[in-house]
């Protein structure tokens, strides 16, 4: 397990979970996320030594659903995200090591989720999923 960095730690005496921090730790906890991450997987770009490494495909997908859920465009989600602890936890970014997604890849990986039609593919999983578990 790694050890947090200062961007991560909190000295709030009196912090409360609010009801945003309630529901994303919730999803993070229901959805099959590694599941999902597979049917991606044989369209997602590899690390092949030249450029920048891709960004895993599991926090770009959460990144996916946060737009979602919450109503982000690509840029408002690259916002939210520095400016929300809640969605960073669900995401996993510890700004402390690493910055978050720009806007250009987070628009890249929705047009690879068009190009392919995997949104469909993704949401009738969860749908199933979501059924099974009673919820």
């Amino acid at each position: 397990m790694e050890e947090q960095t200062f961007a991560d730690v909190s000295f709030e005496r009196y912090r409360k979970a609010t009801r945003r921090e309630r529901f994303l730790d919730e999803m993070a906890r229901v959805i099959p996320w590694s599941d999902l991450a597979g049917v991606i997987a044989p369209f997602y770009p590899k690390a092949d030594g030249a450029g920048r490494p891709p960004v895993g495909i599991e926090r770009m997908l959460r990144i996916h659903f946060l737009q979602h859920w919450f109503n982000l465009s690509d840029p408002a989600v690259g916002e939210a995200l520095y400016d929300s602890r809640a969605m960073r936890q669900c995401v996993g970014i510890d700004l402390g090591r690493e910055p978050v997604p720009d806007e250009t890849t987070i628009c890249k990986f929705r047009h690879l989720l068009e190009a392919h039609h995997l949104g469909e593919q993704l949401f009738a999983l969860i749908r199933t999923y979501l059924a099974e578990q009673g919820l």
